[in-house]
């Protein structure tokens, strides 16, 4: 017998339009504990176009370690509608084939944390940065001293009594100690596909002279329909012909100043009067000059 209590004779896959083959993901998130509810996250297979107003049937959700931590169920909400003619025409606003549903999953399994029988607990950083974490260690130690120490550029490693009330309590006040990061990097992202460039304020430019001139190839077909003579029984015939021109366009010598601010690298860059993609051009070549004191990445 198949799901749902519906019998399949063996080799036999039904195709059904009100139905779709999906994939349920969620996140199960620390502390998780059975009978708490979380979202989760439904994407369609195969050639389902739309799950709006469809539901999740009850459904398992499985660990890496094939262990069941959630079963999931529920109607869909979906921000986007997709329909299509017989023609073959479409219409499609937004995503059609991915929804949620907010508390869609009951937690039915916990995942051990050993919060409250590990000799040391470690605080990890979003991102590696020494000096973040130093300025962490020494804010939890001057006000529990010898508690904090720095274990990479990522962890800080903190000695908490055994216990979950102390160490809760402990956890809670560490959480409101004010620390300022450490400054952020300068760094200019690119986004290649759609020319988007973003710079940060930590960017800063030195003096240069920038010279970004066009090279122009135009290429024009030009096909020439030739008649044969009279009663020569010939056929008539289309003759192609290419025109191709190469022009280069002038370019100048811009100067690029100093800036030491977000506001002078935009206004620098400005002074260039060229598009997206020609900027991103521009800024690597700066970076390779050394004029950009800047991290280039891109995407």
């Amino acid at each position: 017998s198949g799901r749902l209590g519906l019998p399949l004779p063996p080799g036999v896959s039904p195709t059904l339009r009100n139905a779709a083959a999906v994939i349920v993901t969620a996140e199960l998130p620390a502390f998780a504990k059975p009978g708490q509810r979380i979202d989760i996250t439904v994407s369609t297979l195969g050639q389902a176009s739309s799950l709006r107003g469809g539901a999740l049937v009850l459904t398992p959700l499985y660990g890496a370690d094939g262990q069941i931590y959630a079963m999931a169920q529920g109607n869909i909400a979906v921000g986007g509608l997709g329909v299509s003619g017989r023609d073959g025409s479409q219409v499609s606003v937004n995503v059609a084939t991915v929804g949620r549903i907010a508390d869609g999953a009951s937690v039915e399994r916990a995942v051990a944390t050993g919060f409250e029988t590990a000799p040391a607990l470690k605080f990890n950083l979003h991102k590696a940065d020494f000096l973040t974490a130093a300025r962490v260690r020494d804010a939890i130690n001057a006000r529990y001293p010898g508690t904090a120490s720095i274990a990479d550029g990522v962890s800080i490693a903190l000695a908490l009594p055994l216990g979950n009330d102390a160490r809760s309590g402990l956890m809670a006040e560490i959480e409101m100690l004010p620390v300022t990061p450490a400054p952020v990097a300068a760094k200019v992202v690119v986004n290649s596909r759609t020319g988007t460039v973003v710079i940060n304020d930590a960017v800063r430019l030195a003096p240069a002279a920038v010279s970004h001139g066009k090279l122009v190839i135009r290429i024009d077909e030009n096909p020439t329909v030739v008649q044969p003579a009279p009663f020569s029984q010939g056929q008539t015939a289309v003759e192609q012909s290419s025109d191709i021109s190469i022009e280069e366009q002038s370019s100048r010598v811009a100067y690029l100043p100093a800036a030491a601010s977000l506001n002078d690298v935009v206004d620098a860059l400005n002074l260039l009067g060229v598009g997206a993609a020609d900027l991103v051009v521009i800024l690597e070549s700066l970076k390779q000059a050394g004029s950009l004191q800047a991290e280039m990445v891109v995407l």
